[in-house]
Order: structure tokens, then C-alpha cells, then sequence
């Protein structure tokens, strides 16, 4: 099994292999959500890896939350490769990037920033989800995370002081979610990576300053 895992949901771009349940990953420096720098990169990637687009079963593209442009141009190209391949020889499939936050034994809540106020909040017991993705005020913070949970989120530069605020010492710190723990999650549960995938928008439209 050849799988090529995407994340763009950040500005932190990242890519990864795994194969036959090896896998490897590469971060691209640089670039943010709308570069058009990316597809290059990943040829590349796989080129060094002995690969073309041909030679994939799967594309595991991270469906957020966080950028939309970055995650529908990510989803896009999966789409591309599938269909330049014949006989639906390559699937694309997804995975909330948030998954790549997680590890195996520990329980994590993962808040993200959805703007005016909101915030989303995910909560995980190993990989496995345990709380679906709800959209909350900021005074229900405090009660949508189990006690004890280690805390954790994608948008530090934007709610960090709050989180350090509402968890205290079980707030963990900003973390980037990368394709390579979302490979890596995908390799152990392969029941788990969803056909069809959609990007996963919950920060509702904010107008711009007057």
C-alpha cells in the first residue's frame, strides 16, 4: 500500500509517504496557504522516492479545520492524481487534521479558534473520538473539555494567552498538525480515513474591518 498524505490547513505545509506501512514525511518551509509552490514540491517528493502519481493506492488529504483555500486546493489536487490514474486505480480519502494532534495513551482536546468568540472543540482518547467537533462561547469553554484532558490547539498565536487562562497547567501548547502523524494514523486504523472527504470549515464569515 502506497499512501501520499497532504496537509494545508495551516500555513505550515507538510507531505508524507507510507509505504507498506513505512512512513516518511517532509515540512515545506516557506510557503502559506495559498502558495502555488506545493504541487512542485510534492512531484518532487515522490520523484526522490522512486514514485509517480500513478504508483499510489491512496491520497490522504487532512480536512481541518483551519485554511480554507489550503485545504480545497489540497483536496483538489488529490482529486487530480485519482483521476489521472485509470480504472479509480488511486482513492482519495481524509482525515480531520486535528487526528494528527492526538497520540496513542493520551487523551487530548483539541480548541481551535472559529472567531467572534467561538471556538472549536474536539476531544480524543487515544485516536479515538470521543467528543464530535462542537462550536462553543468562550464562558462554555471550561466545561466542554473533560476534566483532566490535555489541551491543545492549531491557533496559538490567536488564543493561547485564553486557553493558559480557562486549562491552566492542562493547556499543552500550540502544536502544528502535520501530514506525517495523519499518515501514521492512517497506516494503524485504516478503517478510519473517510471516502469522499469535504473540508471541515466551522469558523463562521467574519466581515472585514470597516
Amino acid at each position: 500500500m502506497k499512501i501520499l498524505a497532504i496537509d494545508r490547513s495551516t500555513d505550515t505545509q507538510s507531505v508524507a509517504l507510507a509505504i507498506d506501512g513505512a512512513v516518511k514525511g517532509r515540512v515545506f518551509a516557506g510557503m502559506d496557504s495559498r502558495s502555488a509552490e506545493w504541487p512542485v514540491k510534492i512531484r518532487d517528493f515522490l520523484s526522490a522516492n522512486g514514485l509517480s502519481p500513478r504508483d499510489l493506492d491512496q491520497v490522504l488529504v487532512g480536512q481541518g479545520p483551519g485554511s480554507f483555500a489550503g485545504i480545497r486546493a489540497a483536496l483538489a489536487f488529490a482529486q487530480g492524481i485519482a483521476l489521472g490514474n485509470p480504472d479509480g486505480a488511486t482513492k482519495v480519502v481524509g482525515l480531520p487534521s486535528t487526528y494528527a494532534l492526538t497520540r496513542d495513551g493520551a487523551r487530548t482536546a483539541v480548541v481551535g479558534d472559529a472567531r467572534r468568540d467561538r471556538f472549536w472543540v474536539v476531544v480524543y482518547d487515544g485516536v479515538e473520538c470521543v467528543r464530535d467537533f462542537a462550536l462553543v462561547a468562550k464562558d462554555e469553554l471550561a466545561n466542554a473539555v473533560p476534566e483532566h484532558w490535555a489541551v491543545v490547539t492549531p491557533d496559538g498565536a490567536r488564543i493561547e494567552p485564553l486557553l493558559q487562562g480557562v486549562f491552566g497547567h492542562h493547556y499543552k501548547g500550540s502544536l502544528v498538525p502535520l501530514a506525517q502523524r495523519l499518515a501514521e494514523v492512517a497506516v494503524a486504523h485504516p478503517e478510519m480515513p473517510r471516502p469522499e472527504p469535504l473540508p471541515l470549515y466551522l469558523q463562521p464569515a467574519v466581515r472585514p474591518p470597516a
